[in-house]
Order: C-alpha cells, then structure tokens, then sequence
C-alpha cells in the first residue's frame, strides 16, 4: 500500500508558506489533513480502514489562495491531484459531465505519474538500450559514406562500433541524421453518449487497437541524433516498464492519497436552500445529491479497473458571496466537516505576495528581462505603489484579489517588455514609487479606462 510521505503539519504549513502569503488557519486544516493520512497508516490495520478523511470546505473570494493550497498541497505530498469546476457538472440525466468523470480524470493522473516514476527508475537502462539501436542506425550511413569518399567508418573495420560510441557520446554526431518509424498521434477521442448526457471518457483507438498491426500506424521521419536518441531513450523506458504495475500502483496512490479540488462549490447552491429552485438551475441540487456518495465512499469504474472513493480526501472552495455554505442541501454539508474562512488581502498583503514567496512575481519578472540582458529591479516604493493600485482597483472594481497584481504588472512593464530587446546601452530599469506612478497614473484619473485595463 501506498504510505503517504511524513510530515509534521508545522513543516507543511512552512512549505506552503513559502508560495502563500497568510491564510493560516486553511494551512493548518489542510496540514492536519495531510497528517492524518500518514496517521492512518500507522493505527491497527482492523481500525485503518475504518478512520476516513476529514473533508474541507475553504470559504473565500477569489485570488487569496484556496486552489494553490490544495495544489502545493498535493504536489508537497506527492498525490494524484485533480481539479474540477462544480459548474461544469449537471445532474444525471441533463446534459453536461458526469462528477465520476473527477475520479476518472485523476486515476488518469495517478496513471501518469506512477509511469513517469518507473520510467525514470529504468531511464539509465532506456539510454544504454537507445544508444545501441542509434548505432544500428548510424552504421550503415557511415559505410555508405566512406564508399562515397567522405570521411567515415565502415563495419568490416576494427572497432568500428566502439570508436563511433566514441563519437556520439562526445557529440560528434549531433549534425547528422536518421530515419525513425515514429507512431502517428493523430487518434480521435471517441465521446459516449447516453442517457446520462455526455460524458468524456477518454477512451481512443489505440486503447482498443493497440495490440492489432493495423492499430499502430506510424511515420518515417529523418530527426538530428539528439532528437532521435531522446525519443528512443522514451520507447526503450516505456518498454521496461510494465502496464500492469503502473495500474497497480496508480491505483493504490488514488485510493489512498488522491485529492480532488471542487472549485465553485458555491455555484450549485442555492441561496434559501435547493427546493424551489426554477430555470437553468433545476439541475443544482441534483449535483449535490450525485456528489454525495464520492464524498462518502463509492466505487467508480475506469478504464483501469474500479476505484474506491472511500480515503480520497475532497477539498471544496467558493466565495459564497451569495448563497452560503448552510445552502448546501444537509447531507452534503455533513460530509465536509472542516470549513475555513480565508481572509481578504489588504495592502500589506499584496505587498509580501510581490516580494516574499519562491516564485514572487517581481522575481519571475526580472528572470524574464534578464534573458534580454535588462537589469530589472523593483525599489521598496516601486513595490508599495504596485500594491496600493492593486488594493484601490480591487475595491474600485471586482475584487480579484492577488490576480490584480498580474494585471498592473503587465500594464506597469508592457513598454520595457515590447523594447527589452532594442534597449541600447541602458539596460538597467530601476521600478520605483515615481516610475509606477509615470505609467499608470493616466490610466488611474480615467475611472472608465482603469475598469477595462486595470
């Protein structure tokens, strides 16, 4: 079985600290959460089965944070994770996707990320193997080419493999080419249709005749020997590593660590509750009710065999600026026991989420200028003033929250940006207070403008 990774909830919360500026009261519910799973594993096996996860609702406007908790989450836990829009979904029997389809999507990305662990675990094996089929391929060319009176190798000669090894690992043979039978991967998705409406199964041609010849089609194309000697080294890796033990162990990890995000969960609720629900939205209740036995514990089939809901751990968001969580028809609410409220960010906020996290975006900027050679940095005051026009266009407008620093940032750099590789000697653009203020504060003045561009 799949053990999950150990980690204290404090060293969680730091991690997520890290990349999420406050919010420390969703950090520790998902920590907690996250430690209960390692917890579980180590209780009497007559007992594990029996301790299920504690799902979250976390309560917020938009930009504050909830979906990259659950992301770094995941990504911190090594699980299958998966994302999914409430919205999306509609009751059996209208049209729109089926909520088992967010089992399958991440069986699907338990499937991939077991193979890609196993394929690096036999990668060092795949290059060996790539090599010899590049030589086998290489070969002939090189007789060809000495009978023609360029330089080269013939088989008859002594040594000839091994000084040709010589030759491509100290890359020279990077210029030459070779013809490869690559498969074609141009096969449709086939939809099913039913009663159930339309759901995306995933299921292509190659699923169902891959294993006949006229099932696998596939190309000659002539690629540069690093090209071809990655694409081999990728066939060889696949070739070692069994479907079988990728399903199996996909399979375990979903079971037990898989985590699902139900983003806009406050979309199929209904302010005053779901009963007397008319329109569009007769379907929203009936989304709660096909919910509920994935929250609860269910089996879903896939194409890799069914899977078994019952320690996936559900992390549901919303702004619930309308309805509120007590909306939520009764059933679903008890199974989502840990609600969290998110704050707001203010000023100061904004002003850490600029300056403070691993991928802080003025860092991300100035990584991006520096390709052209152009020295950005941002002043104390530069940063502030980003953040005061940020916090004043939220409360002018809609409040996105952080994503309104994205969009002054483009704004704000949009000309050192465009002429970043025309700059002549000048390569050092310092954003400060005066620089922030020269951009933006025409748009500003124009309360209209600064709705559509800011």
């Amino acid at each position: 079985m799949a053990t999950p990774k150990s980690f204290t909830p404090r060293e969680i919360v730091a991690e997520l600290d890290r990349y999420i500026i406050g919010q420390a009261a969703a950090k520790r519910a998902v920590a907690i959460a996250l430690r209960n799973r390692w917890r579980r594993f180590h209780v009497a096996p007559e007992l594990r089965d029996e301790v299920m996860p504690k799902n979250i609702i976390l309560v917020g406007p938009t930009g504050v944070g909830k979906t990259e908790i659950a992301r770094r989450l995941a990504k911190l836990a090594e699980a299958p994770f998966v994302k999914v829009e409430a919205s999306k979904f509609t009751e059996v029997g209208y049209v729109g996707r089926d909520v088992d389809s967010m089992i399958r999507d991440l069986m699907e990305q338990g499937v991939q990320m077991v193979r890609e662990e196993l394929q690096r675990a036999v990668q060092p094996r795949a290059e060996e193997l790539a090599e010899e089929r590049l030589l086998d391929l290489l070969l002939p060319s090189s007789a060809s080419a000495t009978t023609s009176g360029t330089a080269g190798f013939t088989q008859s000669q002594g040594g000839t493999r091994e000084k040709l090894r010589g030759m491509l690992r100290a890359g020279g043979l990077d210029d030459r080419s070779v013809e490869l039978d690559l498969p074609e991967r141009s096969t449709p998705t086939m939809q099913v249709f039913s009663n159930q409406g339309i759901e995306e199964m995933g299921i292509n041609l190659q699923d169902m005749l891959g294993s006949l010849p006229f099932g696998k089609k596939t190309k000659k194309r002539s690629l540069k020997v690093p090209e071809a000697r990655r694409l081999l080294a990728g066939e060889e890796a696949a070739k070692l590593v069994d479907q079988d033990s990728v399903i199996r162990g996909a399979l375990e990890r979903v079971q037990s660590n898989g985590i699902v995000f139900i983003d806009e969960i406050d979309k199929v609720a209904g302010p005053g509750g779901i009963n007397g629900q008319q329109g569009p939205d007769v379907s929203r209740g009936g989304v709660q009710r096909d919910l509920l036995p994935l929250v609860e514990g269910s089996t879903v089939n896939t194409k890799y065999g069914p899977v078994k809901t019952d320690h996936i751990l559900f992390i549901a968001a919303g702004a619930f600026h309308v309805a509120k969580v007590s909306d939520l028809i009764p059933e679903l609410q008890g199974r989502f026991p840990i609600r969290v409220e998110l704050d707001s960010l203010n000023q100061g906020d904004l002003v850490r989420v600029l300056t403070e996290p691993k991928n802080a975006l003025t860092r991300q900027y100035a990584a991006l200028l520096q390709t052209e050679g152009v020295e950005l940095s941002f002043d104390p005051s530069g940063v502030a003033e980003i953040a005061r026009v940020a916090q004043m266009m939220n409360e002018r407008a809609q409040n996105i929250g952080a994503r309104r620093l994205h969009t002054v940032l483009e704004k704000l750099l949009e000309d050192v940006s465009f002429h970043a590789s025309e700059l002549g000697g000048e390569r050092k653009v310092t954003v400060d207070a005066a620089y922030v203020r020269e951009k933006l504060d025409p748009i500003l003045k124009d309360e209209d403008l600064s709705r559509y561009i800011l």
